[in-house]
């Protein structure tokens, strides 16, 4: 990955920020406006930009001045959607491969008691996955958005050419849509009722559906690994805070997280895991996160300093982790184009044992 920024406890690199359109925009005015009167004299000469004591006054603006500054502002905004447009290549192995078998998926059902809601999930299993051998299991939540082959994240395929190539092990993979309050699902499913309550609480209600009610579910068909390094999760968004958690809360359970754009925000409360993490032992989990500079900025919190902070603390605490930087928004592109080396990067440990 030599074109990503990786942040890890084993490297010191830094990370190139994109100016905003916003900030291009100041900085072409702060020039501006730090221009001497002479030189600004001869810019407005022929506008009545000076007082009867000729004293420059940038209070006076006449309607070209206005147009300049309209003009300025969208020039801006179009060097930086022209920087942070987000376009990448397709990687070899999140696309279809000769002479690799291919998994398959099915769609379930699933009532939770403990929530009292509804969802979907899919269940791939791949070729090589065999009827009494444990095989390692991969939950990802947005189920809907993970396992979308068309989508940014093509997350099956990827799995079919990994797992062929040996850089990951057999694994199922659960894609869990969050949950609803019927089975009536809206047309988006990142808006169902559920998915706040499930995915950015901090407690461990969410890891305890899943453990006890939904892999329970999954394992009646077929045999999982009791080994937690054999347990992955993953999310985007909010479910990428929501992975983080389940294995903060049972990292007896889950070893390995994946966070795209995690939500690590005060949505529910995830701004205080940076301090959480400093204040308590280290856990045996594997962190992978995942961000980039024109992520979100809202009432919530700023995504991309929210990571950067969750970055700086499972350095201090001394975690296994990646932190792997990019330029892009909060839609799971750069996450999707650099899916394999991640899972590469989560599953080596185990890899390197056989």
């Amino acid at each position: 990955m030599s074109d990503l920024m990786y942040h890890n406890k084993q490297a010191d690199c830094c990370c190139v920020e994109i100016l905003s359109g916003r900030r291009l925009f100041l900085i072409f005015f702060g020039i501006w406006d730090r221009l001497n009167p002479t030189a600004m004299y001869r810019l407005t000469r022929h506008a009545n930009m000076y007082d009867r004591t000729g004293t420059y006054n940038s209070l006076i603006q006449p309607v070209w001045m206005k147009i300049l500054m309209t003009t300025a502002f969208v020039l801006c905004r179009a060097i930086a959607f022209a920087q942070t447009e987000e376009t990448y290549p397709v990687h070899v192995d999140a696309k279809r491969q000769p002479g690799v078998p291919t998994g398959t998926v099915t769609t379930e059902f699933i009532k939770s008691e403990l929530y009292g809601s509804f969802r979907n999930y899919y269940v791939y299993v791949p070729a090589q996955y065999k009827p009494g051998e444990p095989a390692a299991i991969m939950v990802f939540q947005d189920g809907h958005f993970y396992v979308n082959e068309e989508g940014a994240m093509k997350t099956t395929i990827v799995f079919d050419n990994l797992i062929h190539k040996k850089k990951m092990p057999v694994t199922i993979g659960l894609f869990v849509n969050p949950g609803h309050d019927s089975e009536d699902f809206p047309a988006n499913l990142f808006r169902s009722k559920h998915r706040i309550d499930e995915y950015d609480e901090l407690s461990d209600r969410y890891a305890r559906f899943l453990i006890e009610e939904l892999i329970p579910e999954v394992a009646k068909k077929y045999t999982l690994s009791t080994d937690a390094r054999m347990h992955a999760i993953a999310g985007l968004s909010s479910g990428g805070i929501c992975a983080f958690t389940a294995a903060w809360q049972r990292p007896d359970y889950f070893h390995k997280v994946m966070s795209h754009s995690g939500s690590f925000t005060n949505i529910r409360g995830g701004h205080q895991y940076p301090s959480m993490i400093r204040g308590n032992a280290k856990k045996d989990i594997k962190v992978f996160l995942q961000c980039g500079t024109n992520d979100l900025d809202n009432i919530f919190g700023d995504w991309w300093l929210a990571n950067k902070q969750m970055e700086s603390a499972l350095r201090f605490r001394g975690y296994d982790y990646t932190f792997v930087a990019g330029t892009g928004a909060h839609n799971g592109k750069h996450g999707g184009a650099i899916l394999p080396e991640s899972l590469t990067w989560l599953w080596s440990d185990v890899m390197e044992k056989k």
